[in-house]
């Protein structure tokens, strides 16, 4: 599995791209391979304020639900809604046209303790 460079991780299987105060944000190949085939995700609300490791969506496939979690503290300023008519999206790319939400953030030093690439796929190599 490839995962971008540029992202950081949680050891929950979600990626941030952080983009100055905003952090675009969705679940790992990883994630999404070992959910199977997506038939559902329910989104985040425009507006909703969220903590770090609060639930942020709900992802259901044929084998399993499962949640995500924000890897950041922040507010959900913009949420994928193609996915809500194609969930599959996040099974054929998870880390481009498969985002799940946009979050502003308040302090974008919080991102500091999320994993770098390298890290994330130690931390899979281990699991």
């Amino acid at each position: 599995m490839n995962y971008p460079s540029e992202f950081r991780y949680t050891k929950e299987h979600e990626w941030v791209k952080l983009e100055g105060n905003r952090a675009k944000m969705g679940i790992t190949d990883h994630a999404q391979a070992e959910l199977g085939d997506i038939v559902f995700i329910e989104l985040p609300t425009v507006g909703l304020e969220i903590k770090k490791g609060d639930n942020l969506a709900t992802v259901e496939s044929v084998k399993a639900a499962g949640e995500v979690y924000a890897p950041i503290s922040g507010k959900v300023i913009e949420v994928n809604t193609e996915l809500e008519s194609s969930p599959e999206i996040i099974n054929s790319s998870p880390h481009n046209d498969g985002w799940i939400a946009v979050l502003e953030i308040t302090d974008p030093s919080a991102a500091d303790d999320l994993l770098d690439v390298a890290s994330y796929e130690q931390y899979l190599s281990a699991e």
